[in-house]
Parts: C-alpha cells; sequence; structure tokens
C-alpha cells in the first residue's frame, strides 16, 4: 500500500519548487509582461513535467494550451506597444525554430530516441523563453538528463536501453535559465 501512495504522489513533490518559482518569477521585475510569460511557462512546465513522469508522454492538449496562451498573452502587446511586441515576437519566433528544430533534429537522428512531445515541448518553451532563454535550457535540462540517465546506468536501476521522462529535466533547465536572467 504504502509503494502505491509513492508512486501516485511523488510527481507532485515538485509543486513546492513551483510555487516558489513563480514567486521569485517576480523578485526584482517590474515588466508586467514578462512576468506574466515567465509565470506561465513555470507552471506548462510543470504539468508537462507532472506528466511525462507519470505517462511518459506530453499529450497534445497542453502543447495547443501553451500555445494559446501564448497567442491570448502576446496579442494585446502588440497592440499596447506595437514596436516592443514586434521586437519580442522575433525573438519568440527564433527560440520556438532553435527549441523545436535542434530536438526534431535529434528526435530524426535518434530513431526517435526522444519523444514527439518533448519536441513538441522546447518549441513551445522557445516562445516563451526567446532565443536567448532557450538554448541555456536545453542544455542545462539535457545535461542533468543525461547525468541521471547515466547515474541510472551505473545504479543497474535502469539499462543502456531504457527511457527517462525529459520533460522533468527540461523543466529544470527552464527554471536555472529564468532565475539567471
Amino acid at each position: 500500500m504504502t509503494m502505491s501512495i509513492i508512486k501516485t504522489t511523488w510527481p507532485y513533490a515538485g509543486l513546492p519548487v513551483a510555487a516558489i518559482a513563480l514567486l521569485l518569477a517576480r523578485a526584482g521585475r517590474t515588466d508586467a509582461f514578462g512576468i506574466l510569460m515567465l509565470e506561465l511557462i513555470i507552471v506548462f512546465g510543470y504539468i508537462a513535467s507532472v506528466m511525462d513522469i507519470k505517462t511518459k508522454r506530453i499529450p497534445n492538449e497542453l502543447i495547443l494550451a501553451m500555445l494559446a496562451a501564448w497567442v491570448f498573452t502576446m496579442t494585446p502587446k502588440l497592440f499596447i506597444d506595437t514596436e516592443a511586441g514586434i521586437s519580442l515576437l522575433k525573438d519568440s519566433a527564433l527560440g520556438f525554430v532553435i527549441g523545436g528544430s535542434l530536438f526534431m533534429i535529434v528526435y530524426l537522428i535518434s530513431r526517435k530516441g526522444l519523444g514527439g512531445g518533448d519536441v513538441k515541448f522546447m518549441a513551445m518553451a522557445g516562445l516563451y523563453l526567446g532565443l536567448g532563454g532557450t538554448i541555456p535550457a536545453m542544455l542545462f535540462g539535457t545535461i542533468l538528463a543525461a547525468l541521471s540517465g547515466l547515474a541510472l546506468i551505473l545504479m543497474k536501476k535502469i539499462g543502456r536501453k531504457d527511457t527517462i521522462p525529459l520533460a522533468p529535466f527540461l523543466y529544470i533547465g527552464i527554471l536555472i535559465t529564468v532565475f539567471m536572467q
């Protein structure tokens, strides 16, 4: 009985971390639009992490929700401050293309060793992070995943062909990147 409780609740152990991250995202920042974007990626990243841990997939519905939230947030910015909005739009588009393209290349080369949900999640995260945040988040996340996978293999908890969910590591990479900016 205890083991089943642990298996069903441990994905939510990061909830306090996400709550603290939401509070810290506001610290020292005055740009309301920037704060909202950080809050959205923190919330969506947490949901993607839990879903990936529990089901080893990131649902398309979550990816569409991320896109819809970005569009609904970005549209007023374009009308209120068009020049800054266009600059943000370009930066977001570059983050989307870089995040999605690099992961798509790995997805194709690795013969689907990387999940399609991870590709879509990183592309959407690129919209929120922009070019300057996407690359560091990807690097931090993939390095953490590789080190964790290597440690699990060395401890004989998983085999070389086994998979681990990537979204939680990408989420940690996103958090590191957000707080380094």
